[in-house]
């Protein structure tokens, strides 16, 4: 039976409203629904399609390609994930997340009692997503040292999803987009951005951390998305940007603070990456008075 069906049989008999439905619908098998976002909805950049739970018996099932982006979180059982056009098998092993794409083949091969919660996605959001590398076709199945925050954000999506808040649904799923994307993190990104305003080359932050330059690159490609100098010269401006709000330094002495002997490099830097100059953006991007700590 539809979970449609199911809703309003319950409400006939109990009075139960759709949120509280789908509450406790996420403690059942095999039940789904299915959302129409509305062009206001869809200039969020992000909207959930679909979510459901779903129990596979040991035998694989059908191959098929979906028409739009998918998150899988099998919560019990094993096998395997066939993906690609290559048809290439993944190991799955609960508590494990499967990654589906737009007309990417897909099959799933389980081997024992499979049960899985689904959430179905789409948007303009998911171009920066995927540039950011929080959507990897090469990565379609992750686990995770911890599941727990990914199994709770998984749930929460599933529920607020029930409620018809757009913008609710949307904070779910870029909740359990952020989780999930991050394996097993070892805060190289952050350990890099807290060395970033000292002058070095890639090479000598690399040694700094304990890493070759390629682990170094590969590390913050994964959990920062860009490369080693990007992620230091968005912190450096960063750091610039509070400097200027908050302390009455010249723009020399900022220039300093941040990695940058020459000042005038340092204006024309700040000016082509924020669009307004470092006087302008303290005229204009601070906020005034004291900053309170609250």
């Amino acid at each position: 039976m539809s979970a449609h069906r199911q809703f309003h049989r319950l409400q006939a008999s109990t009075g139960m409203d759709r949120a509280e439905y789908f509450l406790d619908s996420c403690s059942m098998a095999n039940w789904s629904t299915y959302l129409t976002p509305g062009p206001a909805e869809q200039q969020l950049g992000l909207f959930c399609l679909g979510v459901g739970e779903q129990i596979h018996a040991g035998v694989p099932a059908p191959e098929r390609a979906l028409g739009c982006h998918a998150l899988v979180w099998v919560k019990e059982g094993r096998g395997q994930l066939l993906h690609g056009p290559d048809r290439q098998l993944f190991e799955v092993r609960s508590p494990a997340m499967l990654w589906l794409y737009p007309g990417v083949l897909h099959g799933y091969r389980p081997a024992t009692k499979w049960r899985q919660l689904w959430v179905l996605f789409g948007g303009t959001a998911t171009t920066g997503l995927a540039a950011l590398g929080h959507l990897d076709p090469h990565r379609p199945v992750s686990r995770y040292a911890d599941p727990r925050p990914v199994d709770r954000a998984f749930g929460r999506l599933l529920r607020v999803a029930g409620a018809h808040n757009a913008v609710q649904t949307a904070a779910a799923l870029y909740d359990v987009l952020g989780l999930a994307a991050v394996e097993s993190g070892d805060g190289v990104a952050e350990r890099l951005a807290g060395l970033a305003c000292v002058v070095a080359s890639v090479q000598d932050y690399a040694a700094e951390l304990g890493l070759t330059v390629k682990e170094l690159r590969e590390a913050v490609r994964r959990e920062a998305g860009v490369t080693p100098q990007e992620l230091v010269l968005r912190t450096r401006l960063s750091t610039a940007k509070a400097l200027l709000a908050e302390e009455e330094l010249s723009i020399a002495a900022v220039a300093r603070r941040v990695g940058y002997e020459d000042p005038a490099y340092f204006s024309r830097l700040f000016t082509a990456r924020t669009g307004v100059s470092p006087r302008t953006f303290r005229r204009s991007g601070s906020i005034p008075g004291p900053i309170s700590s609250f």
